[in-house]
């Protein structure tokens, strides 16, 4: 059996198939012209006194894509310098130190109680 929302008494409801698949009438369409592209558009419109349009940026994506495919013999989360170095690390140690703490408490919660 098919359900649809019913607004009027805001509850389910039985119905066809063809209304449960298609709510309030709803029915999927074509769109008649392809959307326009969102990628280096202006920020403002251009208005008819003949201002500059203003564009959100340059697309570094390429750039960034030879820089990190690059093989030189260093592991992508390093390719940029000191501060993936210092990120890592500092990942690390916080790693090593969460396993060792987990360690110890098991440690001391194996241990029986004195008393």
């Amino acid at each position: 059996m098919y359900y649809k929302f019913s607004g009027f008494t805001q509850k389910l409801t039985g119905s066809a198939p063809t209304v449960a698949y298609n709510p309030q009438g709803l029915k999927p369409s074509i769109p008649a012209e392809s959307p326009t592209m969102i990628f280096a558009t202006p920020t403002k419109v251009v208005s008819e006194a003949g201002a500059v349009a203003e564009y959100m940026g340059t697309n570094k994506v390429p750039d960034l894509q030879r820089f990190f495919q690059t093989s030189d013999g260093v592991p992508v989360h390093l390719k940029r310098g000191y501060p993936d170095k210092l990120l890592y690390r500092t990942t690390m140690a916080l790693t090593v130190g969460g396993v060792v703490y987990c360690l110890v408490a098991l440690y001391y919660a194996a241990q029986p109680k004195r008393g």
